[in-house]
């Protein structure tokens, strides 16, 4: 009956987690259209429910519509790959912390689980662009996968500069580690500022998002790697790829911009000291909105380009900065672990 009761509670956890998430998405792209129809001088969605129901057309209009097939593709794979994006995307957020204690799971190795997860999401991109049997979709998914395993190597180099600055890969540990009466200037963003801005443009990479969405391409390759999907397939991709998005906000304000943490902590300030999830939720909202000003900003980098980017500028600034964030940790301006 415990084990039962266990698994019960297990799944209202994943639940109250995973239904958000969703509707969250559903929100986002909402957002986005509307934050870049601004940014263009025009005005966005404005019909379906004054345009705030028009994510959720658009989303039961591709649950409806059929999920073509094309003839030379191997069909098993073809339907198995949009899983294999979504599936990691998800099981990422098992281990983000809310507050402190609250999280489906403490786990000590929280950031290895994460560069693991996160490491995964490839595979259905990869999956997609092989099994479609198109050249696009194939083109797409070999750009995408030269390009996450060149900023991977970028982001867990940042990882491991704040592992060394608070001594854990508990993310809890991390975001207390970053605790203190200085308020925001406690925060590892300062210390690791190189590490920080690579982080979150090596997670705007990751996510095949623009300035960085060679994989999709549609101005060389029309769609890139899901060319070929249609319906609740390509659906499945959408959300993989915005669920990712909203991950990366919420780990960048976590690992370095102290989580839940007030920014007047310390301050004396009354409740605008006290940790509250809504300082998470508001760190995660203006890198989020990042994601869409990029869009609506910079045009794509060549391919070239992303890849000069990421092994000769990123990778060895991160090197360097693992080991001034080892000698910060050794001259003891902040304490691992505290």
């Amino acid at each position: 009956m415990d084990t039962l009761l266990l698994l019960l509670w297990t799944l209202v956890k994943i639940l109250a987690i995973a239904v958000p998430l969703i509707v969250l998405v559903a929100f986002f792209v909402l957002w986005e259209r509307k934050v870049i129809g601004w940014m263009h001088s025009r005005h966005g969605p404005t019909y379906v429910g004054k345009g705030i129901l028009q994510a959720f057309a658009d989303t039961f209009k591709l649950l409806l519509k059929e999920v073509m097939v094309p003839a030379n593709a191997n069909g098993v794979l073809f339907r198995l790959a949009p899983l294999l994006a979504l599936a990691p995307a998800f099981a990422a957020w098992a281990v983000v912390p809310f507050q402190d204690g609250m999280a489906l799971s403490n786990a000590n190795a929280g950031l290895l689980y994460l560069l693991a997860m996160t490491s995964m999401g490839v595979y259905g991109i990869l999956l997609a662009g092989w099994a479609s049997n198109s050249k696009y979709a194939f083109l797409g998914a070999m750009r995408s996968a030269a390009q996450v395993v060149s900023y991977e190597i970028a982001m867990g180099f940042a990882l491991v500069g704040v592992l060394v600055a608070a001594g854990s890969m508990n993310i809890t540990d991390i975001v207390n580690a970053q605790a203190g009466n200085s308020g925001l200037f406690e925060w590892f963003w300062l210390p690791l500022l190189p590490l920080f801005v690579i982080y979150f443009i090596s997670g705007v990479a990751e996510t095949n998002r623009a300035p960085f969405d060679v994989a999709e391409g549609e101005s060389e390759i029309v769609a890139g790697f899901h060319v070929e999907y249609s319906g609740s397939a390509f659906a499945i991709f959408f959300l993989a790829e915005y669920a990712n998005m909203i991950l990366i906000s919420f780990l960048t304000a976590l690992l370095f911009l102290g989580g839940w943490l007030s920014p007047f902590q310390g301050w004396g300030w009354g409740l605008l000291s006290e940790p509250s999830m809504f300082w998470l939720f508001a760190k995660a909202f203006v890198f989020a909105f990042m994601f869409l000003w990029f869009r609506a900003t910079f045009p794509r980098y060549r391919y070239d380009q992303i890849m000069r980017l990421g092994w000769k500028v990123f990778i060895p600034i991160t090197i360097v900065w693992i080991l001034a964030a080892a000698w910060f940790v050794h001259a003891g301006w902040f304490v691992a672990g505290a």
